[in-house]
């Protein structure tokens, strides 16, 4: 199988995390499966924990999944905490659509009985709330903290730079015992870089007993399940009533003169 997993992250600003990335999702895929990691490569990829930079971004997040579905891929990977464009995608193309949150929420209902959230700065953990209200798991959350970055660069360092990593480290450690004493049977490190930061320094335990959940492998793990399901069920995996139901054939001729040449593959448009 194939998995276009797609960073938000600009592969310019973030070579570090790029490289990271690709090597983890190398050890966690299954013989059988390949993976190609992109970032963005035309606007932005540095600060999409603010919304209107975030719209920015998602034009080509969009064409991608579109890109990746043509191209043959079975499913599209979203590797970014706050799941931009999840629905529009899952709406758009036939394949399977995951995100990096909702994939580790749910996962983590399944490790333990309640979550807690170690982030990396207010304004992107508000955006990994709404995602937990969206999925209807608040009750399952004990709480969260941050680690105080509120500029997304300063990560990039990490990956070169021991000092550097050794300090952020030190703060999640920190911010996930804490989490951890709040009553957390999950600690879920809700960012994609600090994710591929802690896998390679191989942190797995939050202390107290509660597993550190790493999103890129679990999102990587459920896309390869995803995918074999969708085959199983005949390419059913992705509902389509009501919330990712696209428009009917009928309907395109007219959509297409007013919008251009959209819904190009999917369920609506067909490879």
């Amino acid at each position: 199988m194939k998995l276009w997993y797609q960073s938000m992250a600009s592969e310019k600003a973030w070579p570090g995390y790029k490289t990271a990335l690709a090597a983890i999702v190398g050890q966690v895929r299954e013989p059988g499966t390949a993976i190609e990691v992109h970032g963005i490569r035309k606007t932005g990829g540095v600060a999409e924990q603010y919304r209107y930079l975030e719209y920015l971004e998602m034009a080509e997040l969009l064409e991608n999944a579109q890109a990746a579905e043509r191209q043959g891929f079975d499913a599209f990977l979203i590797g970014n905490i706050a799941d931009p464009g999840i629905r529009e995608c899952r709406e758009l193309v036939g394949i399977p659509v995951l995100g990096l949150c909702e994939t580790s929420l749910h996962l983590a209902g399944l490790m333990g009985a309640s979550f807690g959230l170690v982030g990396i700065n207010d304004k992107f953990t508000l955006r990994v709330l709404e995602n937990v209200r969206r999925a209807g798991l608040e009750s399952r959350l004990t709480g969260a903290r941050n680690m105080e970055m509120d500029r997304l660069l300063t990560l990039e360092e990490t990956f070169t730079v021991p000092a550097a990593r050794d300090k952020v480290l030190g703060r999640f450690a920190e911010a996930a015992d804490a989490v951890a004493a709040q009553g957390a049977e999950v600690v879920i490190a809700a960012g994609g870089v600090v994710m591929a930061l802690l896998a390679q320094a191989g942190v797995h335990d939050a202390g107290r007993g509660a597993p550190v959940l790493n999103g890129i492998t679990a999102l990587v793990k459920m896309g390869e399940a995803a995918v074999r399901l969708n085959r199983i069920m005949g390419g059913r995996f992705t509902s389509r009533r009501l919330a990712y139901a696209a428009p009917g054939k009928e309907q395109l001729a007219e959509i297409r003169k007013y919008y251009g040449d959209v819904f190009r593959t999917g369920p609506a448009g067909g490879a």
